[in-house]
């Protein structure tokens, strides 16, 4: 049986809420934010944006 590899995928960001700051990598001191969905990925970083935290 084949696997749908798009439904496995997964967005991750880390975020610390301290320093304001979202991560696309691995940053300590930082949650990490697991997404299944693309929309909802894109929804949070628009959320976070609007918050005017810094990525890096």
């Amino acid at each position: 049986m084949e696997q749908n590899h798009a439904a496995e995928k997964l967005w991750r960001i880390w975020v610390d809420t301290n320093r304001r700051i979202v991560s696309f990598h691995e940053e300590e001191g930082c949650q990490l934010l697991e997404f299944r969905s693309r929309e909802m990925f894109l929804s949070c970083v628009d959320q976070y944006s609007g918050k005017q935290y810094r990525y890096q």
